[in-house]
């Protein structure tokens, strides 16, 4: 099965999302520079959400760069990835338009856990796909950066209720990660 409607559907969902998320950014009711200072919790979310959202566009288009075929596997890990990713919208807002609260705080984490979850299970279901040219699994290899990242979001998460600043930095910190495109696909495509 091809993969550019995969890629064009995901892509258009990723966009969606995007424009979502900066449509919740309200317009202050002042004029000075002080009336911004309400909004910075919103907008810091606003920012990590963006990154997030752009990392996993950037990884999803390297992933299926190294793969050649889909099957109906795939699209399901994919429809359960764009799932995951469709719900970062609401946990912005929420956790912004609360000034990084405790439980909204927390659930931010458990979305960016899904998706990192999701993200896992399509890289999976695309090795195993039938026809699929052994590079993609070279590159993946044992996937250190994923599994790390899983780790520290489930421990950001029941930081988050008790204190939630440490674990915005802590998923700041796993989008620091990734944040540099991982080359190994690059790498393994060029061999």
């Amino acid at each position: 099965m091809s993969k550019g409607r995969l890629e064009a559907f995901s892509d258009g969902v990723v966009a969606i999302l995007i424009t979502i998320m900066v449509l919740e950014l309200r317009v202050p009711s002042g004029t000075d520079l002080k009336a911004l200072l309400p909004l910075a919790p919103v907008f810091l979310s606003y920012v990590l959400s963006f990154v997030n959202l752009g990392i996993y566009w950037n990884n999803h288009h390297h992933v299926l760069q190294a793969a050649k075929v889909v099957d109906g596997r795939v699209l399901w890990a994919n429809l359960q990835l764009l799932f995951c990713l469709s719900l970062i919208p609401f946990g912005t807002a929420w956790m912004g338009e609360n000034r990084f609260a405790p439980v909204p705080t927390a659930i931010y984490g458990v979305l960016l856990f899904m998706a990192g979850v999701g993200y896992t299970l399509l890289v999976r279901a695309l090795i195993a796909c039938e026809g699929q040219p052994p590079a993609l699994a070279i590159a993946v290899g044992n996937d250190r950066k994923g599994k790390l990242s899983l780790v520290l979001y489930a421990i950001a998460i029941p930081v988050a209720l008790l204190l939630p600043l440490v674990a915005v930095g802590i998923y700041v910190a796993v989008s620091g990660l990734w944040f540099v495109p991982d080359r190994r696909i690059e790498r393994a495509l060029a061999r």
